[in-house]
């Protein structure tokens, strides 16, 4: 099956997610800077949540892009992270409308964990489709940072109920690590 329908399709969702997103922003009361502080911590939660989304659409396009055809498992494996994407808004709402309580910071991050989780599968299913030995398959390699930032996410959950600050920290932390482009796959295909 060819893979545009696919790529239409997610480009589109990521666009409502981030559209919902920046919807919860609410005006503020007052006319003066003062009247933005108690929107800080909605607005610190939705950068990080934008940064996230954006981390994950630029990382499916190119994983896309090195991709020639996908099954009917693939579509499943799509939507099963579109799923776990599309609930970032709520999250980032809650914890930013209660400055990063526990709870909603503990949210956040198990959103994230299975966000992950699920583009790990898409990522897989893609590779076996394609071969072990596809340009997609050695561009991705071992995922390093990948399972790396499952391990972050795994642990930064329980620390929200101690450390919720320490534990949006951790998030922060991951962004971090993604935001230095993976110009592995774009590599791969120029070669």
């Amino acid at each position: 099956m060819h893979k545009g329908r696919l790529e239409a399709f997610s480009d589109g969702v990521f666009a409502i997610i981030i559209t919902i997103m920046v919807l919860e922003l609410k005006v503020p009361h007052g006319d003066d800077l003062a009247a933005l502080r108690p929107l800080l911590p909605v607005f610190i939660s939705y950068v990080l949540s934008f940064i996230f989304l954006g981390i994950y659409w630029n990382n499916h396009h190119h994983m896309l892009q090195a991709s020639q055809k996908v099954s009917g498992g693939i579509l499943w494996a799509n939507s099963h992270l579109l799923f776990w994407l599309s609930l970032i808004p709520f999250a980032t709402s809650w914890m930013g409308e209660h400055e990063f309580a526990s709870w909603p910071v503990a949210l956040y991050g198990l959103i994230l964990t299975f966000s992950a989780i699920a583009y790990t599968i898409l990522a897989r299913m893609l590779v076996a489709h394609h071969g072990k030995r596809s340009k997609l398959a050695i561009a991705l390699g071992s995922d390093f940072k990948g399972y790396l930032s499952l391990v972050i996410y795994v642990c930064a959950i329980p620390l929200a109920f101690a450390f919720p600050l320490a534990s949006y920290a951790c998030y922060v932390l991951v962004a971090g690590i993604w935001l230095y482009p993976d110009s592995r796959i774009e590599k791969e295909l120029l070669s």
